[in-house]
């Protein structure tokens, strides 16, 4: 039994893979190619982080908190920027592929690497088919506005229309007019009713959605090179957008709307916490392509720093334009940066911004695509998946195999289904990473008994063991003057077992943080890292326990797998020469 938990808990030699890499330039016999500098690699940032949070979420964000959601952008800035530094740090001292992956193997050992890295295969799987989704409804709405309709059964996906024609046959048998239904009852209805029939089976599909997986994989598969300039194209073009929004709507900007700043006060500023944080998520990425950077140690720290303040400036700039254009009640829209100025009646900027949304939309979809085959390439190369998923291609240098394995799990359900009750997965499957990578960082701190060893990026170390103790009691302090009646209702024993259960989540986070406090406290954790991991479990908490449920069960999966296979084949379960 001991030796089993050894097995399961082996990691990796940090300073081994720091020789590998000092020796011959990359990690592990690999032939990627070294392509990626400084402002590559912020492009590649940017690109991940400015994509449907700024065109879409921001105005659910800024209708429920009012001009003061560009407030609550610099707090969650803050509260990523606590994981953005740890993964410096990891980043600066492993410059190998495979993001919070490989900094668990070094830091947890064996079993955790394979927790958290089939976390993050889910989470960019589930993260892209929506994206995929999100960047088709743009396309086929802005070919709509051209006059260049595409027959609705090829723009949207089987499990939506069969659902929209149910929906709608319920409604038009109680008396209800078709035109009275919601818009995308009415098209899901009419999908199903014009699509044909191959068997008595209705041939609708997403086929905007399969294409644009194509064509990013196809690049993605040709070479860093080709993905590089692309992303620093389609990056520069938002930009631009972005800019010309700000410049421009500043010009129609009324000072009276930002009147009262905060109408809704804390609480309507924290409904939209979740969707702002959902815009941050995507530094992480620019950690996968270590091996594929001129110089990892330097420039992987600086970029996702300077990917996260560019980002935060633009967002919090964007939301005061937004407010400001018009009252904040109005912005409860899909598109808020096309309607504002729809409604100051300059359409030809509208219709910019809903052009710009796609080439947003596909710069997502190229990071993340090229993201996650580097994190089946490391799992295979560690002997946890088999070996053709790090099979490197001769002529493009790419995980070719891995690659077109990522496309299929992304094209084939994005082409017939609407994961929409699953989105939370890619939610709480970041911050799960986020989480370890803190509790990583503390880990190694802890294990070396000083600062790790690296003369790259480091954490600046903050002693917490009195600063985190009285942090939590300032904020228990205002919980209990603002919202003390939440307070008194969630330690309510009324509603028994069903209520309770929904309560799961908050409790585990507040008897984590006890913990950490107490262990901040005795063994003078650095603060950051602490702060890190505790924000980011508070937002798991805070997804509630449905989403949990499919999270765990998404691990015991795993599980299986890694037992079947993984735990056999582990390079570091057989003898080293």
């Amino acid at each position: 039994m001991s030796k089993t938990l050894q097995n399961l808990t082996r990691r990796k030699n940090i300073t081994a893979l720091q020789a590998d890499y000092e020796r011959d330039g990359h990690v592990q016999g690999t032939n990627l190619v070294r392509t990626l500098r400084l402002k590559d690699l912020v492009s590649f940032g940017i690109a991940a982080i400015i994509g449907a949070g700024i065109f879409s979420t921001i105005g659910n964000a800024s209708a429920a908190g009012g001009p003061a959601v560009s407030l609550l952008f610099v707090f969650t800035a803050i509260a990523c920027g606590f994981s953005a530094l740890c993964y410096a740090q990891f980043a600066s001292t492993i410059p190998v592929s495979g993001s919070a992956y490989t900094y668990a193997y070094a830091s947890f050992g064996e079993l955790i690497a394979w927790i958290i890295g089939w976390d993050l295969l889910m989470e960019y799987a589930i993260g892209n088919i929506a994206v995929a989704i999100s960047w088709s409804d743009y396309f086929t709405a802005v070919l709509q506005g051209v006059g260049l309709g595409i027959p609705e059964y090829l723009t949207m996906d089987f499990l939506s229309a069969s659902r929209g024609y149910a929906a709608a046959r319920e409604a038009l048998a109680q008396g209800q007019a078709l035109a009275a239904l919601p818009s995308n009852v009415q098209q899901a209805y009419m999908a199903w009713l014009q699509a044909p029939e191959l068997g008595g089976i209705k041939l609708v599909a997403d086929l905007p959605a399969l294409g644009i997986t194509v064509l990013i994989t196809y690049l993605v598969y040709i070479g860093i090179r080709e993905s590089k300039r692309t992303a620093n194209l389609l990056v520069l073009l938002k930009l631009l957008v972005i800019l010309l929004v700000i410049s421009v709507g500043a010009f129609y900007v009324n000072t009276d709307n930002w009147t009262p700043f905060a109408p809704n006060g804390v609480s309507g500023i924290l409904k939209g916490v979740s969707a702002v944080f959902f815009a941050y998520i995507g530094f992480d990425a620019i950690s996968t392509t270590a091996e594929e950077c001129e110089n990892p140690q330097r420039d992987l720290p600086r970029a996702m720093i300077l990917a996260l303040i560019i980002c935060t400036v633009l967002y919090v700039v964007l939301a005061l334009v937004l407010t400001g254009m018009v009252p904040y009640t109005e912005l409860a829209v899909g598109d808020p940066l096309a309607f504002v100025f729809a409604q100051v009646n300059l359409d030809v900027i509208a219709g910019i911004v809903a052009v710009s949304a796609i080439v947003a939309m596909a710069s997502v979809l190229l990071v993340f695509q090229y993201g996650q085959p580097r994190i089946w390439m490391s799992m295979s190369r560690d002997g946890l998946l088999p070996g053709i998923f790090s099979s490197i291609h001769p002529k493009y240098k790419t995980p070719w195999f891995a690659t077109i394995v990522t496309g299929v799990v992304v094209a084939v359900p994005a082409l017939f289904m609407n994961l929409t009750e699953v989105t939370d997965l890619t939610s709480i499957g970041t911050l799960f990473a986020f989480v370890l990578v803190c509790g990583g960082i503390l880990l190694l701190d802890q294990k070396r008994g000083a600062p790790v060893e690296n003369r790259g990026f480091r954490v600046p170390y903050i002693n917490g063991k009195y600063t985190l103790p009285l942090i939590m009691l300032i904020a228990v302090g205002l919980l209990l003057v603002y919202n003390g009646a939440g307070v008194s209702s969630f330690f309510s024993t009324e509603g028994g077992w069903e209520v309770f259960r929904h309560k799961l989540p908050l409790l585990g986070f507040l008897a984590v943080a006890a913990v950490m406090v107490v262990l901040t406290f005795t063994r003078s954790l650095s603060l950051i890292p602490v702060l890190g991991l505790l924000t980011n479990l508070y937002l798991m908490s805070e997804l509630g326990i449905t989403n949990w449920s499919r999270f765990l069960a998404w691990l015991a999966l795993g599980l299986v797998i890694y037992f079947a296979y993984g735990y056999r084949n582990s390079k570091l379960g057989k003898p080293q020469p």
